[in-house]
């Protein structure tokens, strides 16, 4: 699971929460579900939209021939090629891929559409970029359902559709099948799956939330400092509990 940037500071924060929730077995293994549906041929070339700093690019070089990596972020970009020298990520917005038409055989954008102005406009541009009969897979959170137990349901509730209404398509991972339909893929397929956190790893994202929230004039600096506090006590006592429904859509062009 991701945050925005404008919940962070810094880069290194977000990258530090990305680097925490990617590490769990779970995440691994709905990455490796989100592969696996792209049915990439021996040799094929697939780009990641929306790479960060590009764990699922080398994850994914080992499933075909050529891995692509795009992000727009320069420090994200710049971390991934850090951390892995010999990957190809590029600079690039989602709607203009460094592609040809037809170049790729499988298209995988993971945690980004809710963030995108236009998904329809990215979903034209999958299209263009993949071969006839390309897979694409989609995968991302619903913000409005992000579930978290707590002794203030209430003011829980606040928090959670505030931090939704401060992302451009909070939604749209419940929309999937129907953008994909909308842009003339077939075989549609959605999986939803549940990310569950019990540990301390969530702290920053419920930060995140809070600050976007007091940014909205929804809760008072007092209750984004109590919230906390539970939650912070909560996990210190091993008593913390998110669970996020993760969507995981693929189909064929």
């Amino acid at each position: 699971m991701t945050e925005t940037h404008t919940a962070y500071t810094d880069t290194d924060t977000l990258i530090r929460l990305l680097d925490a929730a990617e590490a769990m077995p779970a995440a691994a293994a709905l990455r490796a579900r989100s592969y696996e549906v792209l049915r990439l041929p021996p040799g094929a070339t697939v780009v990641d939209v929306g790479c960060g700093t590009a764990r699922a690019v080398v994850e994914l070089a080992e499933h075909a021939a050529q891995a692509i990596g795009v992000d727009l972020d320069p420090a994200m970009l710049a971390a991934a090629r850090r951390r892995f020298p010999d990957i190809d990520v590029r600079a690039a917005d989602a709607t203009e891929l460094p592609l040809a038409d037809g170049q790729a055989h499988g298209y995988r954008a993971d945690k980004v559409y809710h963030v995108l102005p236009d998904p329809h406009a990215a979903l034209a541009e999958a299209r263009r970029v993949l071969v006839p009969g390309g897979r694409i897979a989609l995968l991302g959170q619903d913000w409005d359902t992000l579930v978290i137990d707590s002794d203030q349901p209430e003011l829980t509730r606040r928090i959670v559709h505030a931090r939704a209404d401060s992302i451009p398509h909070p939604r749209v991972a419940r929309a999937y099948r129907n953008l994909l339909l909308d842009a003339g893929f077939h075989d549609v397929d959605v999986e939803v799956h549940t990310a569950l956190f019990t540990d301390a790893s969530m702290l920053p994202m419920f930060v995140g939330h809070t600050a976007a929230a007091q940014q909205a004039g929804v809760i008072t600096g007092d209750e984004a400092d109590n919230w906390i506090g539970e939650q912070t006590r909560r996990a210190q006592d091993d008593r913390l509990l998110v669970a996020v429904p993760m969507f995981l859509a693929s189909a064929t062009r």
